[in-house]
């Protein structure tokens, strides 16, 4: 039977990555790379780097993979994420297709698995119309919540309160309405539109790299800073990927 490896590479640092990550890329015979286009270059080249870095074994082929564009007119938000992923499921079933009958091959994945991402979910739908026939596991990584955390060197939470993880989208219809919030996947900037100028804010942009900046402060005297900034980096850079931490509050307050 065929064997998948799911591994969580960190958010850009190929320090993130852990023994266990390292062991599984070379237990493979096959590491999937995935291509954005020229836009995205920077995130092939990290997975190249990390490749050429941590493969010490000789038999590992890289194999490079076109990841197809979100096509998003006519569509809710819902069914452009289940046809997308339609179409990534077709070319993973023809990746792991081509391995050899009890071959293993290796998906590296930004940040963890388990967060806003979806490459579990793909693989199982892989599974379920697949003529080959194969299993996998999943090996965690270094979040972009963890890694935004130890840049501002803060605790995500407040004592004894919860952490809301949400996204930019859902912010916007919702409000702040946790002590500590995390926002991921914002590319319409939802905390300048929050109505909460005291509350803090903690963000960060192409963490763990050389390229990484972080903010922090008071919402209401650093969202315009934040929004100049993210803007120059993305033009910068033909592309970006940023995260924060909403919180109102302090430690130990009823």
């Amino acid at each position: 039977m065929r064997h998948i490896h799911i591994i969580g590479i960190g958010t850009g640092n190929p320090e993130h990555l852990t023994i266990q990550a390292i062991n599984a890329m070379n237990a493979a015979d096959v590491v999937f790379i995935p291509t954005k286009g020229a836009a995205q270059a920077d995130l092939a080249e990290v997975r190249r780097e990390i490749c050429e870095r941590y493969l010490t074994r000789e038999a590992v082929r890289i194999v490079e993979f076109e990841v197809p564009k979100r096509a998003t007119q006519d569509r809710s938000y819902v069914q452009s994420v289940d046809d997308w992923h339609a179409a990534i499921a077709l070319i993973y079933e023809g990746l792991i297709g081509d391995l050899p009958e009890n071959g293993a091959g290796a998906f590296l994945v930004w940040g963890d698995p388990s967060l806003y991402d979806s490459t579990i979910r793909i693989i199982e739908r892989v599974r379920n119309t697949c003529a080959c026939s194969f299993d996998y596991h999943v090996v965690p990584g270094i979040t972009s919540i963890q890694a935004l955390a130890a840049s501002h060197r803060i605790p995500v939470n407040l004592v004894g309160k919860p952490v809301e993880i949400t996204t930019g989208r859902r912010l916007s219809e919702t409000g702040l309405t946790r002590e500590s919030t995390i926002v991921m996947l914002d590319g319409e900037q939802a905390f300048s539109k929050i109505d909460d100028p005291d509350a803090e804010i903690f963000w960060g942009a192409y963490l763990g790299t050389e390229n990484e900046v972080i903010r922090s402060g008071r919402l209401g005297d650093i969202a315009d800073d934040i929004l100049r900034l993210r803007a120059e980096e993305r033009e910068r850079h033909g592309w970006i990927m940023d995260i924060y931490l909403l919180r109102k509050g302090r430690d130990f307050e009823e």
